[in-house]
């Protein structure tokens, strides 16, 4: 299929032929849920721990003797049923990472990028520069209706580029390297270079 291509001062500048094995396959809600998914969860630090009976200080006594009280017997003042005891069944340090198949993870990033071009939320710059101005960067993304968007460039993202865009809210630049499920779907609108138009139709092919 055929992609029309602009700069950043929204003028044509040609076309592109993209992939349909890639920017053309059916956007498969479940998949995308799926990596979203595996992507928050990778990142969470779990380090959330509750107290264990080994973890309380206090003495190791016993509270009173076996038997002859007609209470129950009771091997330590530290346990659950205590106040100031430990607690039951709580949080302990932990990855909260799963696996997710390779070819899962491929697909739910063609997805992605199929969804954003079937709702014509696609845009492909000839080049990604600037001159590291926010404010001069600001008004050439206003020229092409941009509030919200993710920026994919080649293997090297443009340093004025990403210093002037870091500046700016709900907009972010990526490698192609960097490219993720999530990052795409949190933004309105993706941007992507011929570069990494490119890099990304080998990565997936």
């Amino acid at each position: 299929m055929k992609c029309p291509v602009k700069n950043l001062e929204n003028k044509d500048t040609g076309e592109i032929e993209l992939s349909d094995a890639i920017f053309g396959v059916e956007a498969r809600q479940d998949i995308l849920t799926r990596a979203v998914n595996w992507q928050l969860a990778k990142r969470r630090l779990g380090t959330h721990k509750v107290k264990l009976v080994g973890d309380i200080s206090g003495t190791t006594a016993k509270p009173f003797r076996q038997k002859g009280t007609g209470r129950a017997r009771q091997g330590t003042t530290r346990a659950v049923q205590f106040r100031g005891g430990a607690t039951a069944h709580g949080p302990v340090v932990r990855s909260h990472a799963h696996a997710l198949p390779k070819k899962v993870r491929k697909l739910a990033l063609k997805c992605a990028l199929s969804s954003k071009r079937a709702t014509g939320k696609l845009i492909i710059i000839d080049k990604i520069d600037s001159t590291g101005k926010t404010k001069d960067l600001i008004g050439k993304l206003s020229k092409l209706g941009l509030t919200s968007a993710l920026f994919i460039d080649g293997p090297d993202c443009n340093i004025a580029f990403t210093r002037a865009v870091k500046n700016i809210p709900q907009c972010d630049v990526l490698p192609c390297v960097g490219a993720n499920v999530y990052d795409i779907l949190r933004r309105d609108t993706l941007v992507l270079s011929r570069d990494a138009v490119q890099h990304l139709e080998e990565r997936l092919k």
